[in-house]
């Protein structure tokens, strides 16, 4: 079975699914409204012929449209963005803040220590 062609906010709907995130979590994160979450969910599973969400999240690793290995909200996910050319995504621009921040604090407290 090939991947079907899945819109961006589906693929989205997975990685959110993937990461634990409740319908209610991901309407909120998006400002929809629970009901347009759940009709991305609906026509998503109708795509990937699944019946459940856990089931959609499953079928979508086997195609490869998932990829489990595939870090999130931290540096590393910062940089798999930038080198997809891809524009990272909310959740590792703030991961990459907060690397920049502690990288930063480090080099003071190296910079002191040597002092």
């Amino acid at each position: 079975m090939t991947a079907p062609a899945l819109a961006p906010r589906e693929v989205e709907y997975l990685e959110r699914l993937a990461r634990g995130e409740s319908i209610q979590e991901i309407a909120q994160a998006w400002h929809y409204e629970e009901s347009g979450a759940r009709s991305i969910g609906e026509r998503l599973r109708k795509k990937l012929g699944a019946r459940t969400n856990t089931q959609a999240v499953f079928i979508a690793v086997q195609l490869k449209v998932l990829d489990p290995t595939r870090r999130h909200g931290d540096h590393a996910g910062f940089a798999a963005h930038r080198y997809r050319g891809e524009e990272p995504c909310d959740a590792c621009w703030a991961g990459e803040r907060a690397y920049r921040t502690e990288r930063r604090a480090a080099r003071k407290a190296s910079m002191s220590n040597a002092a």
